[in-house]
């Protein structure tokens, strides 16, 4: 198991991952159409972002993607795991390998937008609830998280 920089050729994959993953929630398929655009992972932002990629022997199961928004500060955009890997440890490994790379990259802090349901997730790795907006779906609001390193 490891975690490697991303290839354009993972674009199908990482879409694959994302999909599913948000559908573990309990989301409809129809819902998931709806946010096709925003779940898909396309060769140009593997290009031009930071995508690196959870590989268990030959498949992958997850990744983790994030875009520098100031010289300091970062924006962790994904991280999906397949869902039946979820609750076995690798998202804390994703998650862990992602906040070394940002120590060492000397960030100082990291902001998100976070699945409602990931929430807990989050705050376990000490991000903080500063805000929230509500979605596409009424009632169902994104909270807005931040950590400083």
């Amino acid at each position: 198991m490891g975690i490697k920089k991303a290839h354009t050729d993972d674009h199908k994959i990482l879409t694959e991952i994302t999909k599913k993953s948000k559908a573990n929630w309990g989301y409809s398929e129809e819902q998931i159409l709806k946010w096709n655009n925003n779940l898909t992972i396309s060769k140009d932002y593997i290009e031009n972002n930071s995508v690196y990629k959870l590989v268990n022997g030959n498949e992958i199961i997850g990744y983790y993607s994030y875009i520098i928004k100031e010289q300091n500060n970062v924006l962790l955009d994904n991280l999906f795991i397949l869902p039946e890997y979820i609750g076995k440890g690798f998202g804390k490994y994703l998650m862990n390998d992602f906040l070394d790379r940002m120590k060492n990259e000397k960030f100082e802090k990291i902001s998100l937008d976070s699945e409602p349901n990931a929430e807990r997730f989050y705050l376990k790795f000490g991000f903080k609830k500063i805000g929230e907006f509500e979605t596409s779906i009424k009632n169902r609001f994104m909270p807005i998280m931040e950590m400083s390193l």
